[in-house]
């Protein structure tokens, strides 16, 4: 077990005793924080997957709901269209998709998964983009299909489905969450 802590027979997610021990000393370096509870942290992960089809088959969407709470661990929620869409046939309250709010020990090892194994498996991979964060210090990743996470079986995908990941900050700026990102492993474009 290199790399996890054991406390009160529960596992701690690799990313925990990193963020403690090196990203929090580095950041109070780097930007110069009288106290170590100044350093941005990570407060929430949300995964969403919108399935416009799944208005019109509810398997499709059956399906990514499946699909997310096997990369997540956690079951997702229903979403619903907030109102009529006629020229893509969409009614109000049609489920259109399905979301993930990642909090804790889930968040850590999902951002862990995210960064060391998915990232990697995109073809002809060469970062993310440094310019995706919203001016509040939360960044947010465009994936095309569900299949570069190890979980997903690639047979039984019937229709690839994209997912927009927003990872949250407590960040005051931008500058600042691209710093801790990039501690924990973002490989963000050159």
């Amino acid at each position: 077990m290199q790399g996890t802590a054991i406390v009160d027979k529960k596992v701690l997610p690799r990313l925990i005793p990193h963020y403690r021990q090196e990203i929090i000393p580095a950041m109070v370096k780097v930007f110069g924080y009288k106290n170590n509870l100044q350093v941005p942290r990570i407060e929430k992960i949300v995964i969403n997957m919108g399935v416009g089809a799944g208005a019109q088959d509810i398997k499709v969407l059956e399906a990514a709901m499946q699909d997310l709470a096997l990369i997540t661990g956690q079951r997702p929620i229903m979403k619903r269209a907030a109102r009529a869409i006629s020229n893509f046939k969409i009614r109000r309250a049609d489920p259109i998709g399905c979301m993930v709010t990642l909090r804790g020990h889930r968040m850590y090892e999902f951002l862990d998964r995210l960064v060391n194994i998915a990232l990697p498996r995109i073809r002809d991979f060469r970062g993310v983009s440094p310019t995706a964060f919203d001016g509040s210090g939360n960044y947010n990743i465009g994936l095309t299909e569900q299949t570069i996470f190890p979980e997903i079986e690639y047979e039984k995908v019937t229709k690839p489905v994209g997912m927009n990941i927003t990872i949250v900050t407590n960040a005051s700026s931008d500058k600042e969450a691209f710093e801790l990102l990039k501690n924990f492993g973002m490989p963000f474009k050159a």
